[in-house]
């Protein structure tokens, strides 16, 4: 048996193990940015095609060589990483600490609502933009395989309550559940989240009740 096929039969295995248990990997997610193809070539070139750096969690993410620099009212954060690939609009996220830095304020939202989100300059190699809306603090999230979901008895849409043990122990409350046979079973926060919980990547948490369930036929 070849390596590629054991690692196969041991993926299998732990993620039935996670499912039965309804156990979910945690992701701390830094600040990134995620440019529309237009943005791309605004800030780095006419023709310019992101670099791929390392590959993420889910399928087809990766982790752009490029960074870019944030400017605020306030203040900037530099060296911020770009994720591919690009995207139909610019979103940017951040904490909310980082919000302090920059001096704006970010407002909490699942990823792709912008609309009426707070404005943001973007600094490139060859060029500089704003937005004018775009920038959020991701609001915490777990995502599934369809597969996943049915075995969790949990929908798209769903809000539950996630625990995590350890010194530090916490109940997240209001996490969305985002379904897709393109997603990898993955819970993500954000650094603010997770330094206060001291939850380190790959951390377990354990879902442990049902919020909210999203009706049929509810947008």
């Amino acid at each position: 048996m070849n390596k590629e096929k054991i690692r196969e039969i041991v993926e299998v295995m732990v993620k039935n193990s996670l499912q039965k248990a309804k156990m979910v990997p945690i992701a701390a997610s830094n600040r990134h940015i995620h440019l529309s193809a237009e943005h791309v070539e605004r800030l780095f070139g006419r023709g310019y095609e992101l670099t791929r750096l390392k590959d993420l969690s889910q399928p087809n993410q990766f982790a752009a060589k490029e960074t870019l620099t944030l400017i605020g009212p306030k203040g900037k954060i530099q060296n911020v990483r770009v994720l591919g690939p690009a995207r139909g609009s610019t979103q940017v996220e951040v904490s909310l600490f980082d919000g302090f830095t920059l001096g704006v304020k970010p407002p909490i939202r699942n990823s792709g609502d912008i609309n009426g989100s707070e404005p943001i300059t973007i600094q490139g190699p060859r060029g500089q933009i704003m937005i004018i809306e775009g920038l959020i603090c991701a609001a915490r999230h777990i995502h599934m395989h369809t597969s996943d979901g049915e075995s969790f008895g949990v929908k798209d849409g769903d809000l539950v309550q996630v625990k995590v043990d350890g010194v530090r122990g916490v109940i997240f409350t209001n996490v969305l559940i985002r379904v897709s046979p393109k997603f990898k079973l993955e819970m993500h926060i954000d650094l603010d989240e997770a330094n206060a919980a001291g939850i380190n990547n790959g951390q377990l948490g354990e879902i442990i009740a049902i919020e909210s369930r999203k009706q049929v036929g509810e947008e």
